[in-house]
């Protein structure tokens, strides 16, 4: 993925002639001329790498420096200073500055600064991604029906194919949609998620296909759709069946073509993507209203795996309950090892309609009020405790 370059410079000369030499290397480059500016597209997340210069029309340039110390992940800031001003520069170094360059810039220090920036940037995504596989281990746990979907993913991975995941809301589709990235040849490709539920349709194709210039009002520059961002890797389409029919349309040719046009665009842009997609509605059902189409649903269901919910497979709670509980202990500084059974009784007795998204936040909540080595009844939530206690007078 390509990086883009924050130059914040009120010389409009020096934002072109920067700007143009970074582009010429590949670079995505955007120009602004006050600290206002700046701190804007900072918000919006739009910079890898900021070239700030130290005297701005609103400002003094390195005030950014202690505005952003205390963003988890602020962009290397390589600062730019005239008349040899290096107490300045070295100050803004102590504050966090990644690097600086004096005036009149030599662009091959330019380019070696912004190199050992990307560096940093790099490494940072890879720590990212590291951190995200992770967070998305599968639990396969005990249930004839998981091991099954397993194995069925476990192949469609290695074939690189389309695949269909259905089930219920909190099943767990994406985490079986990241396993499947992690098991595969793609493994070290991007993952990227999109879910169309949530962008408004007339944004889908924008945010997929991405965008030329001048393509629509506001469209400024070039964007990169998702699919484009994905090459190589896994794209993931979460809720498909909120898709409009005639984006399925345009996403079916381009998986059946392989190719597709930026909006406003004529050129053809060649991608190889491995395509998962996730609903939690009954697609034949849509098809059938016509809603969805067939010959969509059948290029995304070269393989179809439905993930039971959780009432459907309890014997696999112990073993959910027990990555949870693993996971949390050192992001929330406990050191809980076990639950007592009265507890997974409870657990097991309830009829989960979260699903797994449900089970999970039970879990965190009840770590968050137990001063134990073990989860009781008492740390789960009344609903959890009050059909324990039906179940147990029934019994009795």
């Amino acid at each position: 993925m390509s990086m883009t370059v924050l130059i914040v410079d009120d010389e409009e000369n020096a934002r072109f002639n920067i700007g143009t030499f970074l582009e010429n290397k590949g670079y995505e480059v955007i120009g602004v001329a006050t600290l206002a500016e700046a701190r804007n597209s900072l918000q919006q997340g739009n910079a890898d790498i900021i070239l700030l210069d130290a005297q701005l029309p609103d400002g003094f340039g390195p005030v950014l420096l202690e505005e952003t110390a205390h963003m988890p992940s602020r962009p290397p800031i390589i600062l730019i200073t005239a008349y040899g001003d290096i107490d300045m520069a070295v100050g803004a170094m102590k504050n966090g500055a990644h690097d600086f360059l004096q005036k009149p810039i030599q662009l091959d220090e330019l380019e070696q600064s912004i190199q050992r920036a990307e560096e940093v940037v790099r490494l940072r995504r890879e720590l990212a991604h590291f951190r995200q596989a992770q967070q998305a281990d599968f639990v396969l746990g005990a249930s004839p029906a998981m091991k099954k979907v397993f194995s069925q993913a476990q192949r469609a991975a290695t074939a690189s194919v389309s695949v269909l995941i259905t089930g219920e809301t909190g099943t767990g589709k994406e985490i079986l949609a990241r396993a499947i990235h992690q098991m595969g040849p793609r493994a070290d490709k991007p993952f990227i998620a999109i879910n169309c539920a949530a962008i408004q349709s007339t944004v889908l194709e924008s945010e997929l296909f991405g965008y030329e210039a001048g393509a629509f009002t506001g469209a400024e520059k070039r964007k990169h759709g998702l699919m484009e961002v994905a090459d190589e890797g896994v794209l993931f389409l979460d809720e498909i069946s909120s898709m409009p029919t005639d984006m399925q349309a345009k996403l079916l040719r381009a998986l059946e073509e392989r190719t597709f046009r930026r909006m406003g665009g004529t050129t053809l842009i060649n991608v190889d993507v491995q395509v998962l997609a996730a609903s939690n509605r009954n697609l034949e059902k849509m098809i059938a209203d016509e809603n969805f189409r067939d010959d969509l649903y059948y290029r995304l269901k070269v393989v179809d795996l439905d993930i039971p919910p959780l009432r459907e497979r309890k014997m696999d709670i112990p073993e959910l309950v027990g990555f949870f509980i693993s996971q949390n202990n050192p992001r929330m500084g406990l050191n809980i090892q076990d639950v007592t059974s009265n507890a997974m009784q409870a657990l097991i007795n309830h009829k989960w309609p979260g699903n797994i998204r449900e089970l999970r936040n039970v879990i965190e909540r009840a770590m968050l009020f137990c001063d134990d080595a073990a989860i009781d009844i008492t740390h789960l939530p009344d609903e959890l405790v009050k059909s324990q206690h039906k179940a147990s007078s029934k019994k009795t």
